[in-house]
């Protein structure tokens, strides 16, 4: 990749952002999101098969830093009242959520470098810090991938679509691109 002027900031190249230009993250509406362990390692557990039921299930069996991180994304509403929690779901190497901003945007902010608080980066910077801080008190080995995935969604089809994404996320482990442990896994569209 040759990188040009806009791939610098203080002379210093960095990753352009995969945001959204001039949206504003911090408005009422809804987002898909992905948050991965670092190197998709898998600190949140493991996806087993429940073959004592009608018909099987998969589900994760969690470790403690995944069922931590199950309480930990269910409490956001707590940090941030505009959040309301829609389907979501924790696998052994990522989260996926859906984030409801119950808020009327006073005046619209184009997203901006700097200083940034009730947004979605915010929201995910509580989530992932409160996480990790968590680990480490607990002398849990744990650490996140830098940044997050994030789609916004703007109808109740897509919604529909990333709702059952996510609710069949365990069933589909084994084709899913996030779980290293399949070389031929492949990206389920949504």
């Amino acid at each position: 990749m040759v990188a040009n002027i806009t791939d610098k900031y203080k002379n210093k190249y960095r990753i352009p952002t995969n945001r959204l230009r001039g949206y504003d993250y911090g408005a009422g509406g809804c987002y898909y999101v992905t948050i991965c362990t670092k190197n998709r390692e898998h600190y949140f557990g493991e996806v087993v098969i429940e073959t004592n039921t009608e018909s099987p299930q998969h589900t994760l069996q969690p470790t403690q830093i995944g069922e931590i991180a199950g309480k930990f994304w269910s409490d956001i509403p707590n940090h941030f009242p505009f959040v309301v929690l829609d389907q979501f779901v924790v696998m052994p190497n990522h989260i996926h959520g859906i984030l409801l901003f119950n808020k009327t945007a006073i005046s619209w902010q184009a997203n901006k470098f700097g200083s940034q608080s009730q947004n979605l980066g915010s929201v995910i910077r509580g989530f992932k810090s409160s996480l990790k801080r968590y680990a480490d008190e607990n002398n849990i080995i744990f650490a996140w991938q830098e940044r997050f995935y994030d789609n916004i969604i703007h109808d109740n089809n897509s919604l529909d679509r990333v709702r059952e994404y996510i609710s069949k996320n365990p069933q589909n482990w084994n084709e899913d691109e996030l779980n290293g442990k399949n070389k031929n896994a492949k990206l389920i569209s949504l």
